[in-house]
């Protein structure tokens, strides 16, 4: 695992202290983290903190996406995967997608490129958290 998917894993284990959803995410410019976060809906009471969503807000105003990849420990959701898009960010690098397939096809058939690491280490920490907290998930995936 690289040090990305590291810091990734390490903001989904920071979400998961917090009472939160076990997901993280890193943005990546010229091999240097830019910005960071991690799901904090139920930490926050926003339905749309998602990891994604969190660390793209935390990079702030960064001028164009082009040139990043983003890091997430699971597939992107259809929003976050409509934001990736919109900002045109090139790449995104997921921990897995087996509790979650997201939208990956969506995410390819608009030009970007979708590598999944299927790493056990984050697809241990997501069952765990389902099946411990089944409601909170079926919320943040829209399944409640």
């Amino acid at each position: 695992m690289d040090k990305f998917m590291k810091e990734a894993v390490n903001q989904a284990k920071k979400s998961m202290t917090e009472g939160g959803i076990p997901i993280g995410s890193v943005l990546v410019r010229d091999g240097k983290i830019i910005a960071k976060g991690h799901n904090k809906r139920v930490q926050e009471n926003n339905q749309v903190l998602h990891g994604e969503m969190d660390c793209l807000f935390n990079a702030g105003r960064i001028g164009s996406f082009k040139d990043t990849v983003i890091y997430s420990t699971l597939m992107p959701c259809y929003m976050c995967a409509g934001t990736i898009v919109q900002f045109k960010i090139p790449k995104v690098i997921v921990g897995e997608s087996v509790t979650f397939s997201g939208a990956k096809e969506f995410m390819v058939n608009h030009g970007v490129e979708v590598i999944d690491l299927d790493l056990d280490q984050c697809k241990v920490m997501m069952q765990k958290y389902i099946d411990e907290n089944p409601r909170v998930w079926n919320e943040d995936i829209g399944e409640s």
